[in-house]
């Protein structure tokens, strides 16, 4: 039986229609791990016919070998400086990780978005923001580089250690679990602040659907291993 993970719901109603978001536990995955043998191990059992599937983006990064520990990354002035910029609001309640305000975290994020990208969404973030313009700099840099992340998790060992990159190519591994399994599939990216769809099997299902269905994040955002997730009517 598939249960909610700790202090999160399985139903959510949407424009009137109840959904069940179905958790799947995995144990720990590894960069040696094959996506597909995970999927076939752990989602197939539980697949009913219109399921959707929801597939976390940080397992498709490990299994693409897209993660990398700290000490590795080469940190640059310019992504120290940027990354000074970030109010993560450390010390508040909203606290809820460094994220891109780490110098590791902007490094690969400057290197996902590309330099020149990145400088002019600085700018145009930086004259905007006086204005009450919010979220210029991530959306000019885009969602494949705002997927970046420093630390994985923030409770979670080994990933404490390890920044990871965007998935690769997250349309056609969606693609390619829908022609394996029958089932429609979204690469995900969510956490406390929301989510974004960062590949999709086909383009019926629309982002605004997707916001809506996972906002709470029901995979959790510690050290659930519930890297998969099924959707199912009521």
């Amino acid at each position: 039986m598939l249960v909610p993970n700790k202090g999160k719901n399985l139903e959510i109603s949407i424009d009137g229609v109840s959904y069940l978001r179905l958790p799947i536990k995995t144990r720990l995955i590894n960069p040696s791990d094959d996506l597909m043998k995970l999927l076939e191990e752990y989602v197939r059992p539980h697949i009913q016919t219109d399921d959707l599937l929801f597939v976390s983006e940080k397992v498709v990064c490990i299994c693409q070998s897209r993660v990398l520990p700290i000490k590795d990354i080469r940190v640059s002035h310019l992504a120290r400086f940027l990354a000074k910029q970030i109010n993560n609001k450390r010390g508040t309640p909203e606290f809820r990780g460094f994220g891109h305000s780490t110098a590791f975290a902007m490094q690969l994020f400057l290197e996902e978005a590309g330099y020149l990208r990145i400088l002019f969404a600085a700018f145009v973030s930086a004259i905007t923001r006086p204005f009450g313009i919010k979220g210029a700099f991530y959306f000019i840099s885009g969602k494949m580089a705002k997927s970046v992340d420093c630390p994985m998790s923030f409770s979670f060992m080994p990933y404490l250690l390890y920044a990871k990159r965007a998935p690769l190519n997250p349309n056609k591994v969606a693609r390619e679990i829908h022609d394996k399994f029958g089932i429609e599939t979204v690469i995900v990216d969510a956490n406390y602040r929301g989510a974004f769809s960062l590949g999709k099997s086909t383009s019926a299902i629309s982002e605004k659907f997707i916001q809506a269905l996972v906002r709470d994040n029901p995979a959790g955002q510690d050290n659930e291993m519930t890297p998969f997730f099924l959707v199912r009517k009521t």
